[in-house]
């Protein structure tokens, strides 16, 4: 099939929603199928659409719909369209789902959080990561690292566990490693102060993907600190890694982790988050067991994995359209 993937994010991109359209284009073209990745659609025609974001790609969706009637479209659901975007800004983000033949989740508890009747609809699939090295130590000075992965800004909630830093234990090693570019200059000057008065963090900005991955190998664990998520890519990479993780309790981390996970905390309470980080720092049995978690969930997130799942949305998008 003749594929095109649209996605808001542009070449170049660190964002969440580029990952994921570049990665799927590999993954479909390894397939068989030929893949063309666009940040607005043009004139020509394909198979088949695929449409990243709900309400960011509504215009294209609307287009796509106008221009090709007849041709499948997939629309896949983000963590601002399904937990920001359909309550402030319904119109365009539910029209995007009811123009869609297929909608594509990113987490098992999507269904949950959207109109019934687009439960029919609605296909799951998982992030993937490649599988990593995880080889932790303690750092030159014996610190105990933690790391934060992410662009900051409001929905990442992504100084949370540096000032859960704050409240850790005096002797305690602890220091937070926060990679992300800043949304905006209020972000970059809140890391900035931040920094500043609090020696158990540190920004280290916006890093390729080398060294974030090298960021998570030497790593002891980390957080995911988000308020909304629609399935983020870093808890598949941590899994894989064999990287124990503490998450904020939003669907998104428990579509991915499951209710049974041992590592949640309720969201934006930096007092909870202090106490799981003093807990998976001082008792070696909690941080094994979270280590043990993640591993056993690690064979949701293969490459071969996503990709079974992505072709099956493919096939039921070009066979049997939802209508």
């Amino acid at each position: 099939m003749h594929i095109t993937l649209i996605t808001p994010a542009p070449p170049g991109s660190r964002a969440g929603n580029r990952a994921t359209a570049e990665r799927w284009a590999r993954l479909l073209t390894s397939a068989g199928h030929h893949v063309r990745v666009l940040t607005e659609p043009d004139p020509q025609a394909a198979d088949l659409f695929i449409a990243l974001h709900a309400w960011r790609s509504h215009d294209a969706v609307c287009r796509l719909k106008a221009d090709f009637p007849d041709t499948p479209l997939i629309v896949v659901l983000t963590g601002t369209d399904i937990y920001q975007f359909q309550h402030s800004a319904p119109a365009p983000t539910l029209e995007s789902m009811a123009l869609a033949d297929i909608l594509i989740g990113l987490h098992d508890r999507v269904a949950a959080d959207i109109p019934a009747e687009y439960h029919p609809k609605l296909m799951t699939v998982l992030q993937s990561a490649d599988r990593q090295r995880h080889d932790p130590g303690t750092g030159d000075d014996g610190g105990f690292d933690v790391c934060v992965i992410g662009h900051l800004r409001e929905e990442k909630d992504s100084l949370r566990a540096a000032r859960a830093a704050r409240l850790v234990p005096p002797h305690s090693r602890l220091r937070i490693l926060n990679a992300g570019k800043a949304h905006n200059p209020q972000w970059e000057a809140m890391a900035r102060a931040e920094e500043a008065g609090n020696d158990r963090f540190c920004w280290l900005g916006e890093l390729d993907q080398a060294a974030v991955r090298g960021l998570m190998q030497r790593s002891r664990l980390m957080v995911i600190s988000s308020v909304m998520e629609g399935g983020a890519n870093v808890v598949s990479e941590a899994c894989r890694a064999g990287l124990p993780i503490l998450a904020s309790n939003i669907p998104g981390n428990r579509g991915l982790l499951g209710d049974d996970y041992a590592g949640y905390y309720p969201p934006q309470d930096e007092q909870a988050l202090a106490r799981l980080l003093w807990r998976a720092e001082s008792q070696p049995a909690y941080l094994a067991g979270l280590a043990d978690q993640v591993a056993e969930r690690a064979t949701r997130f293969t490459p071969e994995a996503e990709q079974a799942a992505l072709l099956a949305a493919v096939n039921r998008a070009k066979v049997r359209p939802a209508g």
